[in-house]
């Protein structure tokens, strides 16, 4: 089927989260103070992964990816929703809908394969703790990232595969903030039973039974730690923990949208606000408030700046060459110690 020959509609209005002014000038401040806060926090992951030494393990690697995901994430849908939310006349063209909706999934397709490995990298690291390091060395860890974005690839070139087939003549209202398949199916001016059945599998069972694997995998996990030592349970209890609540965070409503017929429900865009906008915000502070090694590098990056800061407020003032100089020897020999 030509697109070109069935479709008429150039581009798409988007409904967004309310017609009421007042509620969309609430909307922007409170979204615009969420997206601010989803990015200096994953910012500030992916910098500490990547500054601190310490860091540098195969778990801090896939985190920092975690962190870098859930920026562009959000990036996708917020910035546009934050502009339409001022915006007297949202729509959006058909190819920028089609962009949008590939690097939704594309980026969704990753998070989901990185979780599982997330959770391959905590199986192996508590039930064969002297294997670790020979199992999750740097080359496999760099070929399930890979294989990771080769995934999410492969799903959402299906998802626009089977979309941009669909004939669209009218209506051309989008009752969503950004264009997902759900909306997009149900203004197609064509039977959907079979494509919508293509859809439910490839997006909604597969990640139903992703999640359903991971939540046995993690159960898995947490009978096998009753036979470890209690600091050594702790800090596992503590890492598993934070893991299934990012896990339950994302695959929850990805289920609630996806694994179900195309049909509007009142709580569907809460929900989408939900996976899209505070998830990626809340998935860093889960991370950090529950994990000493990213506190402690933290402080440390924010005790770097202060002597920073201090070195050169020193140099700043008249004859404090030899001041600074003193400072920086004493920071060093701090470090030393």
């Amino acid at each position: 089927m030509n697109p070109a020959n069935h479709s008429q509609v150039t581009g798409f209005v988007l409904l967004g989260l309310s017609q009421v002014w007042g509620l969309r000038f609430l909307f922007f401040i409170i979204f615009s103070a969420v997206y601010l806060m989803t990015v200096a926090g994953n910012l500030l992951i992916v910098a500490i992964v990547t500054c601190d030494s310490r860091l540098h393990t195969t778990m801090y690697f896939l985190l920092g990816n975690l962190s870098f995901l859930d920026l562009c994430y959000s990036s996708i849908t917020a910035p546009r929703m934050l502009f339409d939310l001022l915006s007297d006349n949202p729509i959006i063209s058909f190819g920028s809908c089609l962009t949008q909706l590939f690097f939704f999934h594309f980026i969704g397709g990753i998070k989901i394969f990185l979780l599982t490995v997330m959770a391959y990298d905590r199986y192996v690291a508590i039930s064969q703790p002297l294997r670790y390091m020979l199992v999750m060395n740097r080359a496999v860890c760099g070929l399930l990232m890979v294989a990771s974005w080769v995934g999410g690839f492969i799903h959402s070139i299906v998802q626009i595969g089977l979309t941009i087939q669909l004939p669209f003549c009218g209506p051309d209202k989008l009752d969503n903030f950004y264009c997902d398949v759900p909306q997009l199916i149900k203004l197609a001016c064509t039977d959907t039973f079979v494509l919508e059945l293509l859809m439910v599998s490839n997006n909604g069972l597969v990640t139903l039974m992703c999640f359903l694997v991971l939540l046995g995998s993690y159960t898995a996990l947490l009978v096998m730690l009753r036979g470890h030592s209690w600091e050594g349970r702790s800090k596992a209890l503590s890492t598993c923990a934070s893991h299934i609540a990012v896990v339950t965070l994302i695959f929850v409503p990805c289920v609630y949208i996806y694994a179900r017929p195309f049909r509007t429900f009142p709580m569907d865009k809460a929900v989408s606000v939900l996976y899209t906008m505070v998830t990626p915000m809340l998935n860093p502070a889960i991370y950090t408030l529950r994990n000493k090694e990213v506190i402690v590098a933290i402080k440390k990056l924010e005790g770097q700046r202060e002597r920073e800061r201090e070195t050169q407020n020193l140099k700043q003032a008249p004859g404090s060459e030899l001041s600074a100089q003193s400072l920086t020897r004493g920071s060093n020999s701090r470090t030393v110690r």
